[in-house]
């Protein structure tokens, strides 16, 4: 009953969230003395797209087309029901593409991108920080995590901007930016994907650099703090190895708390790697945030915002799920 109790609960919380973040994206724009649909066309005009004097009338037809001409009560209805079906409208720049369309091819190479760094720099900053706290670790392992530390207050989009200029730019020893290289024509092969992925590493390598010191340092005041406790005192005088006592006493119980700092770190993760994407030129939701942002295409831009919201918040629920399977002393609970 308990189980079942804490599962609606954490389900309310979401739709809580997801309600709130549905709600303010939909009062920023009709709040705002800033019209999206005026300023797009009225930008296409000054570009000689077409006659200024036909602006009002194409301005009131997509307005029509977009249901800004229904009373207020009846947008928001309408607004709404589409965020449960995961419709966030049309692509002004893109027309007739709606937002979701645009997510969906965007998706796959920010989740390859989130995938790959989040696990690895999960991994290794806590398999580092852990060494670094053990006593009986060689001293030259424990030195290795000290460059991590110091690349800690060097945020991920300055990291991208660094290693851009002296490894792709000044070196020459990677690509500079794209998914893949000019004149490639996506495919199936080993070929295609070796060029892919030489594309992808030093985004990777600014995410992964940018994050790795902060599980570092977090995981060595928590094992730090473990060293003290009675079942690792315990297992030493039982005789055991030292790697039985660091993998099954010291590591696995230190990481318990790595688990609720890595949900509260999804956010920030996802922020930067948005932010790298559109510095690295990748066909990801960075870059068509940063699109949506020169052509004044502000559904798509509150489209991605609500769609990461959403996510991030789904996410942070499904590991409050988690963690009791890590930890069996929550379960009992």
């Amino acid at each position: 009953m308990r189980t079942l109790w804490l599962v609606v609960r954490r389900f309310l919380f979401l739709i809580l969230v997801i309600w709130s973040a549905s709600t303010i994206t939909f009062i920023i724009p009709r709040f705002s003395p800033r019209s999206a649909i005026r300023e797009r066309f009225a930008l296409l005009a000054r570009n000689g797209g077409f006659s200024p004097g036909d602006l009002e009338k194409i301005i009131t037809a997509m307005q029509t087309q977009f249901g800004l001409d229904k009373p207020l009560l009846q947008q928001y209805v309408d607004y709404m029901s589409g965020v449960l079906r995961l419709d966030f409208g049309y692509s002004l720049n893109k027309y007739p593409s709606t937002v979701i369309d645009l997510i969906s091819q965007a998706l796959p190479w920010t989740l390859g991108l989130l995938l790959v760094t989040t696990i690895l720099s999960f991994l290794i900053g806590n398999l580092l920080g852990a060494i670094a706290a053990w006593p009986k670790a060689p001293q030259w392992l424990r030195a290795v995590a000290t460059p991590f530390v110091l690349l800690t207050g060097v945020p991920p989009v300055l990291m991208g901007v660094l290693l851009l200029f002296f490894v792709g730019f000044r070196l020459k020893l990677l690509p500079l930016g794209g998914a893949y290289s000019i004149g490639v024509i996506p495919n199936w092969s080993w070929g295609f994907a070796l060029d892919m992925a030489q594309h992808q590493i030093l985004p990777a390598l600014a995410l992964i650099f940018g994050s790795v010191g902060g599980w570092v340092l977090s995981m060595r005041g928590m094992g730090i703090t473990i060293q003290g406790e009675d079942y690792v005192n315990f297992a030493e005088h039982k005789g055991l190895d030292g790697v039985s006592i660091f993998r099954d006493y010291y590591l696995r119980n230190a990481l318990l708390p790595q688990v609720t700092g890595f949900a509260l770190a999804l956010g920030t993760v996802v922020t930067s790697a948005i932010i790298i994407e559109s510095i690295f030129f990748l066909p990801g939701i960075g870059t068509l945030l940063q699109d949506a942002i020169k052509s004044n295409d502000f559904p798509v831009i509150y489209g991605i915002v609500l769609f990461i919201t959403i996510t991030v918040a789904t996410l942070m629920v499904a590991m409050e799920f988690v963690y009791p399977l890590i930890d069996p002393r929550i379960r009992k609970q």
